[in-house]
């Protein structure tokens, strides 16, 4: 074991990066071997900022664009040159590792990086894909691409039809990832990348994707995807949070934005799960209009509530003038960023008002908190009817004819999680706590399901 080197690379976006970060820390943990993360050159100034786990070691490698990624700059260009440039310094940074005495042994790789597969296959190393993504998300792109070759036949922008997938909900194109649907303004760029990764893994003669994700939690899925080779090794979240007797890693997350120093001592003084927690992740922006609506729903529950609002302009620094009256009354309090688990674990928190992005959705699940879904892009319309009909821990707000959410429908869910009416989402959510805390503890599904994957490759 000892002799074995792996290579972990992601993106440096928030949703990238934690996971295969965690997963990092497991293999440190399970004494795997030596385990070095990778991500684009611009990203590690960032990352190597945070305190890390000992023993794990830093790399990078170019993705065209070293002095950071401009918001003027197009998509497909920079997918194209990440591709072009990332495959080049991947390769190098493999034949240097190998020059310096520390040849890697197994490579993972995360998503919109499907070419790292290719790499790793050119330099005889093998290599796992780590989807960081709902394997349910994942599940219904494998279906649709199998079923329709990954082109939507319609000429009218009609979307794809319904996707039955056994023992789940029937998932229609409310449900199914967006970029499914031809109309989807990110459908021309993401399609062809999800085909990518799922050549890249039926090249392989022994594919391997490592799930985040658990047995009990997504067990249809799984199966849906059996001929990938798939393994649960999830949630990987930081349970330190949860596990009082494991304090290893309580500050060894990675946070790309800047925290605020005032929540904790706010949350400390509501009472117990009587606070709304509203995060909308690190990647959507809401319209200002949509914000106010959201601003009255919340003030009309007459409950506490706690809201992430990234800096990303004159819009939210007016919002934040206008809202400041509130926030003296005590009724709420605007942070830039804070430390997600930080806040889920706390006593005073009663429901999570979020966008049900993968990682927020499995830390709503791993922490026990009621959500509200507001689901705005990619795989997490998916996750929201997860939330509301499978696992039933919450609800998923419905939005308008012009797709805007209004007040009176944030002030019905907050109502449906928060009142009386929402015990049984509450206990629900006790229960996939104790699940997916029981599932990567010692002698659970996913960490047996990693250490036989260890096993498996010495």
């Amino acid at each position: 074991m000892e002799n074995r080197h792996f290579l972990l690379i992601a993106l440096p976006a928030q949703g990238h990066i934690n996971p295969m970060f965690q997963l990092g820390k497991c293999l440190i943990h399970a004494r795997a071997g030596r385990v070095t993360f990778a991500t684009t050159a611009h990203g590690l100034t960032q990352v190597k900022a945070f305190p890390s786990p000992e023993n794990l070691h830093y790399a990078s490698f170019s993705d065209g664009f070293d002095d950071g990624i401009k918001p003027t700059n197009d998509p497909h260009r920079i997918m194209a040159e990440l591709e072009r440039v990332g495959s080049q310094t991947l390769t190098e940074l493999l034949l240097s590792l190998s020059k310096e005495g520390n040849p890697v042994s197994y490579l993972i790789y995360t998503l919109l990086l499907p070419w790292a597969a290719d790499v790793a296959r050119y330099m005889s190393i093998p290599s796992a894909f780590l989807c960081i993504q709902s394997t349910t998300a994942f599940a219904l792109c494998y279906c649709f691409f199998e079923e329709h070759d990954g082109v939507d036949e319609s000429d009218d922008k009609r979307p794809p039809g319904s996707i039955d997938m056994h023992g789940l909900p029937l998932f229609t194109s409310r449900d199914i990832p967006s970029f499914l649907l031809p109309n989807d303004p990110h459908a021309s760029m993401l399609i062809p990348l999800f085909q990518q990764h799922i050549q890249a893994l039926k090249k392989d003669s022994n594919p391997c994707v490592l799930l985040n994700t658990s047995d009990s939690l997504e067990e249809e899925a799984i199966r849906v995807i059996s001929n990938l080779n798939p393994i649960p090794i999830g949630p990987l979240v930081s349970y330190a949070f949860l596990d009082q007797n494991n304090s290893t890693d309580l500050t060894c997350g990675i946070d790309l934005f800047e925290k605020s120093a005032e929540y904790t001592q706010w949350l400390n003084s509501k009472p117990k799960g009587s606070v709304v927690y509203v995060s909308f992740g690190s990647l959507v922006v809401l319209q200002k209009n949509q914000m106010e609506k959201i601003l009255l729903g919340l003030i009309g529950t007459c409950r506490p509530f706690l809201w992430v609002i990234r800096p990303s302009g004159s819009d939210s620094r007016e919002f934040e003038e206008k809202i400041k009256d509130k926030v003296n009354e005590g009724v709420g309090l605007i942070v830039p960023w804070c430390s997600q688990m930080e806040v889920l674990t706390h006593e005073s928190i009663g429901c999570f008002m979020m966008h049900c992005g993968w990682n927020s959705t499995v830390e709503s699940l791993a922490t026990g908190v009621p959500v509200v879904g507001l689901p705005q892009l990619s795989d997490q319309t998916t996750n929201a009817k997860m939330v509301e009909e499978v696992w039933r821990t919450g609800v998923r707000a419905r939005v308008n004819e012009d797709g805007t959410l209004e007040a009176e429908e944030i002030e019905r869910c907050l109502e449906m999680v928060m009142g009386q009416r929402g015990e049984e989402m509450r206990r629900n959510a006790k229960k996939w706590k104790a699940l997916t805390l029981e599932s990567v503890m010692e002698g659970g599904s996913s960490y047996n399901n990693l250490k036989a994957f260890l096993e498996r490759i010495e």
